[in-house]
């Protein structure tokens, strides 16, 4: 599909100089779907903030609920 972006002339002056002026549709292209996938992964962030439970054990005191599950490991000898 062809679509129509007007850009900076300095803008595009430096994607020439990074992606040459034969590989901008791909250079732009591959850029886009980085954008789209950072955009994607904080929109499923966002989604999942507030979704954890409250009233842990480890909410007290992480340290000593760390220390309970080790002493509590019969496979550790240490």
């Amino acid at each position: 599909m062809r679509l129509h972006i007007a850009l900076d002339d300095d803008l595009v002056d430096e994607l020439d100089r990074r992606a040459g002026n034969r590989r901008r549709s791909a250079f732009i292209a591959e850029l886009i779907r980085r954008g789209l996938d950072d955009e994607r992964r904080w929109d499923d962030i966002e989604s999942a903030l507030g979704q954890l439970d409250e009233d842990h054990d480890w909410d007290v005191d992480p340290s000593q609920w760390v220390r309970d599950q080790r002493v509590g490991d019969t496979r550790r000898t240490g």
